[in-house]
């Protein structure tokens, strides 16, 4: 939907401007994912919908980047969880500043009325096309 791509691209090319172009789509939509505890990496693929070697790949970069860190499971002493770093917050708090900014703009445009009704065809249609809705 292209709607939802603009909002999308503002936020990532707004993300690239702050000081952190070296984020790639990919990985900010992997990041994306990433639970406010942390999340493991089999899960982490699962919601993406990617490969685990993927996942991984992608996780690599990001924490060579510093925007990730790979952390002991708490629940699993075996297990290590992928969270945000400091970095990788701020950049997400960014991004988000961005959307909120994007769906402003709409709410502007089409008036209050239109916007719920956007809102709600979009969780709507986010039932059927999200796996994890």
């Amino acid at each position: 939907m292209a709607v939802v791509g603009e909002r999308g691209k503002r936020a990532r090319g707004g993300v690239a401007e702050s000081g952190h172009a070296e984020i790639t789509p990919a990985q900010g939509r992997l990041a994306g994912q990433i639970g406010p505890e942390g999340t493991r990496l089999t899960e982490l693929a699962d919601r993406a919908q990617i490969t685990k070697q993927t996942a991984s790949f992608l996780i690599d970069q990001l924490e060579r980047a510093g925007a990730v860190e790979r952390v002991p499971d708490p629940s699993d002493g075996r297990a290590r969880l992928i969270r945000l770093s400091a970095r990788g917050q701020e950049m997400a708090d960014y991004a988000n500043k961005i959307a909120a900014q994007v769906e402003q703009e709409w709410a502007e445009h089409l008036g209050a009325r239109r916007m719920g009704h956007l809102r709600e065809a979009l969780n709507r249609l986010r039932e059927i096309t999200d796996p994890y809705a």
